[in-house]
């Protein structure tokens, strides 16, 4: 599920009114968020006073949140009297805020690399790649008969990456050799820094397809794509 997007704007209501209703929704539920994790269980009306923002706006946008499983509704009750309802982010809602996964990824790296030089690095990206592969050949076994076509494998192993973020296709060139091409890096924070990761993806698609594979563009390099020609499959 997309992750609600900070947006932009000025200092309150004024910049919000001149937006798009879907656009001012949707800073509301970010502001919502935010206000809710930096101050914990928060009722309506106090969200309301905090963000400026109408208190009917605010319990639209709260009961989407809770439909979404980002925040969940308590009732406490004092007495005589209505009970006060209280609402909170869930765990889920983590994903809408901001994290630095690049950050630690790359920290890592430097990491290993302060600890075992490149050849250290390497082994970890190998270690990293076969890890890979497995899951990969156990997806392929699942969707595939064991003696699919090299195409039949080219087209599931880009279903695979493109479920991993690569914005993965597959076409023939004019050699009538398949392509993949992948139009996002998911790892380009690591894959600008080493060339292990990259190298490991290369020889990873090669052992699950079979076949020859090579690299002819290449994102971290400054292309557009990552392509890679796939040759028919190899003999065993």
């Amino acid at each position: 599920m997309p992750a609600p997007q900070p947006v932009a704007s000025g200092n309150g209501r004024a910049s919000r009114a001149a937006e798009p209703a879907h656009h001012g929704a949707s800073t509301l539920r970010h502001d919502i968020l935010v206000a809710l994790r930096r101050s914990g269980a928060t009722s309506p009306e106090h969200l309301a006073n905090a963000l400026g923002a109408s208190r009917t706006g605010v319990l639209q946008q709260l009961r989407s949140l809770q439909t979404a499983g980002l925040v969940d509704r308590r009732t406490v009750r004092h007495g005589v009297g209505r009970p006060r309802h209280f609402y909170d982010v869930t765990p889920d809602a983590q994903v809408a805020f901001p994290s630095n996964y690049d950050g630690l990824a790359a920290g890592l790296l430097a990491a290993i690399g302060v600890v075992g030089g490149d050849e250290l690095v390497a082994q970890v990206f190998d270690a990293r790649r076969r890890l890979i592969a497995e899951q990969v050949k156990e997806r392929l076994a699942e969707r595939l008969p064991a003696d699919a076509p090299l195409a039949a494998k080219v087209d599931e192993l880009a279903v695979i990456q493109d479920e991993q973020g690569y914005l993965s296709s597959v076409f023939i060139g004019a050699d009538g050799a398949f392509r993949l091409r992948q139009c996002n890096c998911a790892i380009f924070g690591i894959a600008a820094l080493s060339s292990s990761p990259c190298e490991a993806e290369l020889a990873m698609f090669s052992e699950v397809l079979g076949a020859d594979v090579v690299r002819e563009s290449h994102i971290a390099s400054g292309d557009r794509n990552c392509t890679f020609r796939i040759a028919g499959q190899r003999e065993t």
